[in-house]
C-alpha cells in the first residue's frame, strides 16, 4: 500500500485495536492465475510469541484449493472514510477523501479439522458476546456442527503490517479544525466517525 511518511501508522497498539474492531476483512491472494478476494471476519491472535490471523471460508470457494499450492496472502482491513470538499478550506484546493486502512501480509497455513472447531469458538464467542441469548459452538448438535466439514480454516502467519491514518495532517489548526466541524454538521455516520478520529490525532 501507498503511504507518505505523514498518512503512516506505526502504533502497533492502535493497529491490533483497528483489525479488532473492523475484523470483516478482505482476504486476497493469486488463484487459476488472477487476484481473488473473499469477505471474512479474521481474528488477529497471538501463537507462539508471534501474532497471527484465523479465519474461514467455504471448501466450495476455488480459493480454498488455491492455498495448497501458494501460500501467501493479504488481508485488508478498512475503516471509516469520508469525502473531504475543498470548499471548506479557506484557499482554493483539491477535494480529498479521508480513511483508516490497515493491510497485513503473510504466510498460510491450513487447520485440522479440530483446529478448525476451536477457531470457530473463539469467533463466535467475539461475535456473540453482545447478544442478550448468545449461542456457543459447543451446544450446537452433531447435526448442525456437520457444517463445519464444509470449511477450510486457517491460521496465518503475520510477516508484515501496513496502517494508513489519511486524516487530513497536512491542513494547518484552522483548516484541520472547519473540516472537522463540517463533517460534524452531516448525518452521515461515516463522515462523524473520521471527524472523531481527526479529533483524537490533533488534541
Amino acid at each position: 500500500m501507498y503511504i507518505p511518511e505523514l498518512y503512516k501508522n506505526d502504533n502497533q497498539q492502535e493497529i491490533q485495536n483497528f483489525i479488532y474492531q473492523n475484523g470483516f476483512g478482505i482476504l486476497v491472494n493469486q488463484t487459476d492465475g488472477k487476484p481473488w478476494a473473499t469477505h471474512i471476519p479474521l481474528l488477529l491472535e497471538e501463537k507462539n510469541g508471534k501474532q497471527i490471523l484465523v479465519g474461514h471460508i467455504s471448501k466450495e470457494n476455488p480459493q480454498a484449493e488455491s492455498f495448497r499450492f501458494n501460500d501467501d496472502v493479504l488481508a485488508i482491513f478498512s475503516g471509516p472514510h469520508t469525502y473531504i470538499s475543498s470548499s471548506w478550506y479557506d484557499h482554493e484546493n483539491v477535494p480529498t477523501w479521508n480513511y483508516l486502512a490497515v493491510h497485513v501480509y503473510g504466510k498460510l497455513k491450513i487447520h485440522s479439522l479440530e483446529e478448525s472447531i476451536e477457531a470457530l469458538k473463539r469467533l463466535v464467542d467475539k461475535y456473540e458476546s453482545k447478544s442478550e441469548n448468545p449461542i456457543r459452538v459447543e451446544e450446537l448438535s452433531k447435526k448442525t456442527m456437520l457444517q463445519a466439514r464444509g470449511i477450510v480454516s486457517f491460521e496465518i502467519e503475520i510477516t508484515a503490517m501496513e496502517a494508513k491514518k489519511k486524516l487530513s495532517q497536512n491542513r494547518d489548526d484552522k483548516n484541520y479544525k472547519t473540516i472537522i466541524s463540517e463533517l460534524e454538521k452531516t448525518n452521515d455516520t461515516q463522515a462523524i466517525a473520521i471527524a472523531k478520529e481527526m479529533k483524537k490525532n490533533r488534541k
